[in-house]
Order: C-alpha cells, then sequence, then structure tokens
C-alpha cells in the first residue's frame, strides 16, 4: 500500500479544533458536551498524497469508509481559495502534487 502520509502541507491546516482541556468544578453535563465534540469528525482540508491502483483504493476505503476521492492541482487551489473543507480526506498523485507546489509557487511569486 503507497498510501503516503506526506500529506500536502498547503493544503492541510484547517481550522484546527480547539484544545476542550477539563477543568476541575465542570458540571457532568459539561464533560459530556466536550466528549461529544471531540469524537465529531471535524471538517478539513486534508490531502494525502495516494497510488491509484486498485490496492491503495481497497486500503483507504478499509481505513476511511469511503472511496478515495482524487484531486488535480488546480482543484486542489480551488478548494483552498473557498476555504473548502470535507470530513474524509482526499487524495492527490505524486504528479497532481509536483503541479500544485509549481502552481502554489508560481502564486506566491506575483
Amino acid at each position: 500500500m503507497r498510501l503516503s502520509v506526506a500529506v500536502v502541507s498547503a493544503l492541510l491546516l484547517a481550522a484546527a479544533a480547539p484544545a476542550l482541556a477539563q477543568s476541575p468544578g465542570q458540571s457532568p453535563q459539561r464533560q459530556n458536551e466536550q466528549a461529544t465534540r471531540v469524537s465529531t469528525p471535524q471538517p478539513q482540508r486534508v490531502v494525502l498524497i495516494c497510488e491509484s491502483d486498485a490496492a491503495t483504493r481497497a486500503a483507504f476505503t478499509r481505513q476511511y469508509g469511503a472511496e478515495p476521492v482524487f484531486l488535480t492541482a488546480r482543484d486542489a487551489a480551488e478548494a483552498k481559495t473557498a476555504g473548502q473543507t470535507w470530513t474524509t480526506p482526499r487524495c492527490m498523485t505524486e504528479r497532481e502534487h509536483g503541479r500544485y507546489v509549481q502552481l502554489t509557487q508560481a502564486y506566491a511569486a506575483h
């Protein structure tokens, strides 16, 4: 399985969930509310570098419970610009990741 966790850094970090530290003296209801928030998947913009072969697709489906959705470099750039998020990671081939890096460097240069 070549489901590389070399996560595309420029796409990754959406809003990070705040740390939910338990304070002494919190009511049980408040503690349950926090536990519920922690277990709910938060939308993010996570993109993994994935191969498109059958074994990788099967492994991705086993791990995330859904078929992988592949993005192009342009798709990823548009998702970032639009602030689009998703709860299941998206995939990008190594080739598209290279294109994405070039695209974002070109934007940064202007």
